[in-house]
């Protein structure tokens, strides 16, 4: 069987940045509360839509690649935040990047949501049945959140980041994986009255938020990422040691910071970007893998172990090895539509709005 090798890589964060101090303006935190607590000093606002970072994202990855659009095969969106249920977000970022032979669907793992679309899209490559594949994780977040609510409206950013598989004879790409869900308390981190299981026409108010159990989920998801981890490296009979680049899911700097003691691997080798960006949810992943590339951090021939949790509550964890190319084939020189509006600006409206929805239900 072939291997599924990534050929082409890309992110994209829009330019409005919500700093610590900024959110100091309306709530009642500070710059050192949110820093100890989570490693974030500020988080990116969108001005555009979720397809729209995410096509940006993935013309960066088919330029790095050295690929056209029309080559594809098919595109996995791993997102919470569709544009559009109806028809898939996906189908907007083929439209947007003219892979008109693709096939496209999105993928609702959460935070996960890269990771399961790295295993589904490698196993397509694996069988035979698609030959270049791009995966792609975009999410939006703040746009569900009660800025009322200081532990958690604090957590998120929006951004994308995409890869292009490629089918190889080489061994290199995912070479092993473990993927589950722990649903007995999904409810711990959900989006409120934000799908049909609400009642059409009652009390109909565009409120809903985002419950966010900070110490049940932490505890989940080191046990989530930590058993997935160990499962993984088991699978390839290698010990943690062996494994050259740490890439977890940019959650909370004390996730990162347990996992990394657990592996016992050195700063050098795990990525943390969290600072820059927040949470950007299922594009914390190829957003850092991106970055690790750009600071010359991979190596040919690198083992790369990544692990993520999100809501559902699911989780996983693979192992990918790096092939012999660390660098871009091309770069795409296209840039986001510019925007005259803070991050403030930008959030303002959801700020009060939310107040307002507060302050009717009390």
């Amino acid at each position: 069987m072939p291997y599924a090798n990534i050929t082409g890589w890309g992110k994209c964060l829009p330019p409005a940045i919500l700093s610590n101090q900024d959110l100091m303006t309306f709530l009642d935190t500070s710059d050192e509360w949110i820093q100890s607590r989570t490693g974030i000093k500020e988080r990116r606002i969108s001005h555009v839509s979720t397809a729209t970072l995410a096509s940006l994202a993935a013309k960066r990855a088919l330029a790095a690649a050295g690929l056209e659009a029309a080559e594809l095969d098919m595109i996995i969106l791993g997102t919470a935040c569709a544009d559009t249920l109806i028809p898939n977000a996906a189908s907007a970022v083929q439209q947007s990047i003219g892979a008109v032979n693709a096939a496209v669907f999105d993928l609702n793992a959460a935070c996960t949501g890269f990771v399961y679309g790295l295993s589904m899209a490698t196993g397509m490559i694996r069988s035979g049945a698609m030959k270049k594949v791009l995966v792609i994780g975009a999410d939006r977040i703040p746009y569900f959140l009660d800025y009322t609510l200081r532990d958690v409206c604090v957590l998120f950013g929006d951004g994308a980041g995409a890869v292009v598989l490629e089918a190889s004879d080489a061994e290199c790409g995912l070479l092993a994986e473990k993927l589950g869900c722990d649903s007995e308390d999904r409810d711990i981190l959900m989006a409120r009255d934000a799908g049909t299981i609400r009642e059409r026409f009652t009390e109909v108010d565009g409120f809903f938020d985002v419950n966010f159990e900070g110490p049940e989920i932490f505890k989940r998801a080191v046990r989530g990422m930590g058993g997935a981890i160990t499962n993984v490296l088991a699978k390839l009979s290698l010990e943690a040691e062996q494994i050259d680049l740490l890439v977890p899911h940019q959650a909370n700097i004390r996730i990162i910071e347990t996992l990394t003691k657990r592996l016992k691997a050195p700063p050098e080798k795990v990525v943390v970007n969290i600072e820059k960006y927040g949470n950007t949810s299922a594009a914390t992943v190829p957003i850092a893998l991106c970055e690790a590339l750009e600071a010359g951090r991979v190596k040919p021939g690198d083992r790369i172990l990544t692990a993520a949790f999100g809501a559902g509550l699911t989780w996983g964890a693979a192992v990918i090895k790096w092939g012999e190319r660390v660098t871009p084939v091309g770069v795409c020189d296209e840039e986001l539509p510019p925007s005259d509006k803070t991050a403030l600006d930008l959030l303002m409206p959801w700020v009060e709005g939310c107040r307002a929805a507060v302050a009717a239900k009390s």
